[in-house]
């Protein structure tokens, strides 16, 4: 017996009418047998294997899995699939060894075995595993090709945390060094050592979700990358855990649904067993089966009636319940079907067949799927001849086709058809008509061929047209028509017996065919008839051109796009376009000249070019097609683009020292490549310190667009670094790399030669010092330039004592000229006497409401140290008593020597206007008279060429306070003035001179000996005096105001009638003292 042999026997006893049967099983025990034994496995730590065991047997076998002789219990990571199949998740090295497969059943048992072997992750898996195995094969395999293995990737981070799924994203290493062909993802609970894998499905991605975990569990995720040379570093471990699980409601129960017409159907359900909060409301959804788009309505209650179905259609249904958490476990579908109804819609292709002169067959179709409403029982034919009432003839639900008999001949027949349900008759299809025969023909055998055969070509299609076999006396059912290029068989077509001429449509123009025509009846096909003919070639006149666009021009929008707009002559005077029309625009810039046309189509009357060129002048022009025609290219409009700031450096940036001038260097260069515009100026930029901040560098500026520039006294020997940088009218464009230049050494430092300047491009490259090579790479002896430079040691100390005797020349001079006029001045004043001592010499103290100074700078002297022009005020300490209300530490101020930037004149101009007046308080007052200073004569010809003149105050003043309420004075009260004209922005100020208590108050001169202009004959003008009061009256402080000084012609007059003179060392004095004021003054109006 054979396991075949299994199955039901049945025994039939028959006796007359009377017949017995009587069954039974016979089932054959089979022991288990393998269909699939368990193979051998290579694995990786952290991967997923799989052994698979498939067996049978009668009754069917139980499997179990043992490892290393210990059963295997199934757990998270051991799982038993298909009830046969062993799973291991996320291996690690305990799980490598021999596991068996045993099978069982009542008749016997069987077992399998296969080995697992864990290999180290520098070892690939062999492809085809050799048969026998041992843990020593893992010894011998081949490790992978050494090569550079990728970097850990970056940004392990979590897209998508769920309660069962997390969506892990990276980014690539950050050096791959090969290209990336796969990701692996190795994942595990915190804590636990078992890793799992999982693996990106192609190469480039960089994202991979991680399913089939635990609610509200924290899991450690580590992501490594794959190259051709293998497995790279390992990202570092990122955590994250789950979302936990919300209480949302279960499957709703006993969920039914039931026609209750044949448009409705009712459906009802209990509420969920789970108890995890109220039900807020249900979602039925439906879907009519085989349509593929479920919808949905929201119900309140246990039940709910679906109107509007189709008929005798299936529906399926299912129901989620929703609670505050959200949408809870759908239930599982019911199908249920509307009932059924009448057709909807008549049968289709009714057509009729002319049997003989007595009978037609009626032939149709179903109507169309959907429209059935219903099983079809039975179809109804309707039949009549012209004005009668018609008769009735009906089939079964199944048959497709039915003759009527009993007709009449040579009669005329109208016939329809219905479909028919147990719920009623549908609509009946159009009325069709046929003739019957006159006489019954012969339809014994086939047709003759037609009596004629005639054909009208075309473009892409010919007309045939024929008339019917000579022989009337046999039955044709229809007509073949036959045709192809070359031959007629390539295609076939049937029409009625009526018919009499057709036309064959789709074919190719200027093409040669063959046609045939042929009757048929039920026996078969006749006798052909054959033509050939040609279809007419296909000759399209050519099409009128169209007008070319008109008033085109090109609006300038930036750097980079123009606008360009036009009108179409052949459109209406509003301009709108209602054909299928479109517009080619073209364009091209002149530089360089072989440059191409870009074009681009459009709809409409504009279209905006983008990229193009800053600072370029480019042509368009525009023609417009509609479908075959189109018009000649229109008249071009031109457009410059803006300019931008420059997008690349000026280049081939060199430095040479010049000839004969080792401190002066000639920085050379060539135009940026991307000049964005005209260059309108560069600046050149160099340091000794080439780490040094770029605002830190030494600024060269160039104007205009020169290529060459001087840079003079550089420190010799020394390294510089000069940077360049080009600007036009939109601003600076990048920096140039740094060219390295070493000045020459001075003459003479060197042993035997002198170091060459040097000069390299980024680099620190230096020349090494020639023995006997001068900067130009001349040679030259020793002794020639050891008599070189005694020559210039002789000339330098020569030019030095020169300079001494004529300094001393000129200071005997000066002081015999100052003692005459020291004579002349004691002569005039008797009993005046000058104090020269330093220690008595104070300068008055002047509060100075400072808004209001004016200070006019005049030409910038060429001395590149300038100093400051002083004008002394002699005082002495028992000519000025100081006043009560005055802070002793007023009475001196430090000086301030004034910067010679011009921003220092800036930021005191824009004071001007805002100053209050210079108010100056007397207690007591002389009678009026005026009082000059008289400079230092021995000042240098650079300074004494700058005038400074003051008007004179004819008072004695024992204090001077400053009162900030004084600028309120009475406005009838007379305002002395005086003018002050600095020599020098911010380096020189006219100060008033204050005499001393003891000169008598009588009137002097009018005029006050200034500084004199070295070389000069000055012109003598008059002297304004300002009057300030009377001895012995208090006055309350009064505003002084500060106009222009006068000119050098007007001090020089001055100067010449001054009767007062001091000597060197007194002037030396008094000019430290009014440095301090000027100190003073400048604090005062910076602040």
């Amino acid at each position: 017996m054979v396991e075949e042999d299994a199955g039901v026997y049945e025994c039939v006893a028959e006796s007359g009418n009377q017949t017995i049967r009587a069954q039974a099983e016979l089932s054959v025990q089979v022991p288990p047998r393998f269909l699939k034994r368990p193979m051998n496995i290579y694995a990786h730590e952290s991967m997923d294997i799989v052994f698979e065991c498939e067996v049978t047997g009668t009754p069917v076998p139980t499997v179990k899995w043992i490892k290393n002789g210990d059963m295997v219990i199934p757990s998270d990571y051991f799982k038993i699939v298909n009830e046969r199949n062993l799973q291991v998740l996320g291996l690690v090295k305990s799980d490598e060894g021999l596991y068996q497969c045993v099978a069982e059943n009542d008749v016997g048992n069987r077992q399998a075995s296969a080995q697992l072997i864990i290999l180290e992750h520098d070892v690939p898996i062999p492809t085809v595993p050799p048969t026998p195995l041992t843990s020593a094969t893992a010894d011998h395999l081949v490790t992978a090709t050494a090569g550079l293995l990728p970097s850990a990737p970056r940004d392990v981070v979590a897209l998508l945390v769920s309660t069962r799924f997390i969506k892990l994203t990276w980014r690539p290493p950050a050096e791959p060094n090969a290209e990336i062909l796969a990701y692996t993802v190795y994942y595990a609970r915190d804590g636990a050592n078992r890793e799992r894998v999982e693996n990106t499905s192609r190469p480039g991605d960089l994202e991979v979700t991680i399913r089939d975990l635990m609610p509200e569990v924290k899991y450690v995720f580590r992501v490594v990358a794959h190259n051709k040379h293998g497995a790279g570093e390992s990202s570092a471990p990122f955590r994250v855990a789950t979302q936990p699980e919300v209480q949302v409601p279960g499957a709703a129960q006993n969920l039914v649904a039931q026609a209750n017409s044949a448009t409705s159907i009712i459906v009802t359900w209990q509420e969920p067993p789970s108890d995890n909060g109220p039900i807020n409301n249900y979602k039925l959804y439906y879907m009519e089966n085989g349509a593929g788009s479920e919808q949905d309505v929201d119900v309140g209650a246990l039940w709910y009636t679906m109107n509007g179905l189709k008929k005798f259609t299936e529906y399926s249904f299912r129901v989620v319940a929703y609670n505050k958490h959200g949408p809870g476990v759908s239930t599982e579908e019911v199908v249920a079907t509307t009932y059924s109804g009448a057709p909807s819609a008549p049968p289709q292709n009714v057509t009729l067949e002319v049997r003989n002169s007595k009978s037609i067959v009626v032939h149709w179709q179903p109507p169309p799927p959907g429209t059935h409403n219903g099983v079809i029982t039975e179809y109804n034919i309707r039949y009549k001849k012209d004005g009668r009432r018609g008769e009735t003839d009906s089939t079964g639900g199944n048959q497709l086709s039915q003759t009527i008999d009993g007709l009449e001949r040579n009669t005329e027949y109208s016939f329809r058809v219905s479909a028919i349900t147990v719920n009623g008759t549908g609509p009946s299809s159009d009325w069709v008509s046929a003739e019957t025969f006159e006489s019954d023909l012969d339809e014994s055998r086939v047709p003759d061929k037609p009596s004629s055969l005639h054909v009208r070509p075309l473009i892409n299609h010919i007309v045939v047209s024929w008339t019917p076999p000579e022989d009337q006396d046999i039955v044709v059912r229809g007509y073949a028509i036959g045709y192809g290029i070359g031959s007629p068989h390539a295609e076939t077509i049937r029409v009625d017996y009526k018919q009499r001429y057709y036309s064959i449509e789709n074919l190719e123009p200027n093409s040669h065919y063959v046609i045939t025509l042929k009757a048929y009846n039920k026996v078969g096909e006749g006798i052909p008839l054959y033509e050939s003919t040609a279809t007419r070639p296909l000759t399209v006149p050519d099409p009128s051109p169209m007008m070319p666009p008109v008033g085109v021009q090109a609006t300038v929008l930036t750097h980079d796009t123009i606008r360009v707009t036009w009108a179409d002559s052949s459109l209406p005077k509003n301009q709108k376009i209602t054909d299928a029309r479109s517009y080619t625009v073209r364009w091209k810039t002149n530089y360089p000249a072989n440059t191409k046309y870009k074009t681009a189509d459009t709809n409409t009357l504009s279209y905006i070019v983008s990229g193009l060129k800053p600072n370029s002048l480019y042509e368009f022009s525009v023609k417009v097609t509609k479908g075959r025609r189109s018009s000649t290219w229109s008249m071009t409009a031109h457009g410059t683009t803006f300019e931008t700031v420059p997008t690349s450096p000026p280049k081939d940036l060199t430095v040479v020292s010049k000839e004969g001038k080792p401190r002066t260097i000639i920085v050379n260069w060539q135009p940026p490549s991307e000049a964005n515009g005209k260059i309108t100026g560069y600046i050149i930029y160099y340091s000794t310190d080439i780490n040094a901040e770029i605002h830190d560098w030494v600024i060269e500026p160039v104007v205009g667009d020169r290529l060459t520039h001087q840079i003079q006294d550089l420190t010799l020997d020394t390294t510089y670094y000069f940077k360049i940088q080009a600007r036009n009218s939109k601003g600076m464009g990048p920096l140039s790399e740094f060219v390295q230049f070493r000045t020459p050494k001075a003459p003479g430092s060197g042993k035997l030669g002198k170091h060459p300047p040097s000069m390299d491009l980024g680099t620190d490259t230096r020349h090494s010092i020639g023995g006997h090579n001068s900067p130009h790479g001349s040679p030259t002896s020793t002794l020639d330039s050891n008599i070189m430079l005694i020559i210039i040691i002789s000339v330098g100390v020569f030019t030095i004592i020169m300079v001494v005797i004529i300094a001393f020349i000129c200071t005997r001079r000066t002081n015999y000229q100052q003692k005459k006029k020291r004579a002349a001045c004691k002569a005039a004043n008797g009993s005046h006497k000058y104090k020269g001592n330093s220690k008595d010499v104070k300068p008055p103290d002047l509060w100075i409401h400072h808004e209001r100074l004016e200070l006019k700078p005049i030409d910038k002297s060429p001395d590149p140290n300038p100093v400051m022009t002083d004008t002394p005020i002699p005082r002495n300490s028992q000519d000025i008593s100081p006043a009560d209300n005055v802070d002793k530490e007023h009475t001196r101020r430090n000086s301030y020597l004034g910067r010679e930037q011009e921003d220092g004149v800036s930021s005191l101009s824009s004071r001007r206007g805002l100053r209050p007046k210079i108010m100056m308080p007397f207690d007591a007052q002389p009678p009026q008279q005026s009082v000059r200073n008289t400079p230092n004569s021995d000042m240098s010809p650079a300074l004494s060429s700058q005038t400074h003149t003051v008007d004179s105050l004819e008072t004695d003043v024992p204090s001077v306070t400053y009162l900030p309420g004084s600028q309120d004075e009475d406005s009838n009260r007379s305002v002395p003035t005086a003018h002050v004209r600095p020599s020098h922005p911010l380096k020189s100020f006219a100060v008033i001179a204050i005499p001393p208590a003891s000169i008598g108050y009588e009137a002097a001169s009018s005029s006050t000996p200034l500084l004199a202009q070295a070389g000069a004959n000055p012109q003598v003008h008059s002297v304004k005096t300002a009057s300030i009061g009377t001895l012995g009256r208090s006055r309350s402080p009064m505003a002084v105001t500060v106009p222009s000084a006068p000119d050098v012609a007007e001090s020089a007059k001055m100067l010449d009638d001054s009767d007062t003179n001091y000597s060197p060392d007194e002037l030396s004095e008094e000019m430290a003292h009014l440095t301090g004021l000027m100190k003073d003054l400048n604090v005062i109006t910076t602040a």
